[in-house]
């Protein structure tokens, strides 16, 4: 079983995320993610930080980082129109949260 931490940035993106079937998909993933370790359609974008893509609407991702085999912090959220500025604010978040 994984542990599932979420940064206040995320839980923010979250809750501001009007698309319900969306909110309700990713809360699906992250726990099937807890129960199985599955992380599922995921890669490395590098310094540490990984995307968890979420196949509904825009194309939601999931940034987040592993702390240790049995945790993962959810750094921040986004779609495939935010990408590039969503990399960059995970991987500084990654930063502040170590």
């Amino acid at each position: 079983m994984i542990t599932v931490l979420q940064t206040n940035e995320f839980v923010k993106w979250l809750k501001r995320l009007k698309d319900v079937e969306a909110r309700a998909r990713i809360l699906v993933r992250i726990r099937r993610l807890s129960l199985t370790e599955n992380f599922g359609d995921a890669k490395s974008v590098g310094d540490g930080v990984y995307e968890m893509r979420i196949e509904h609407g825009p194309g939601y991702r999931l940034y987040y980082a592993r702390r240790d085999n049995a945790v993962v912090l959810l750094l921040i959220g986004g779609d495939k129109s935010s990408q590039q500025r969503d990399i960059a604010k995970a991987k500084k978040l990654n930063l502040e949260y170590r």
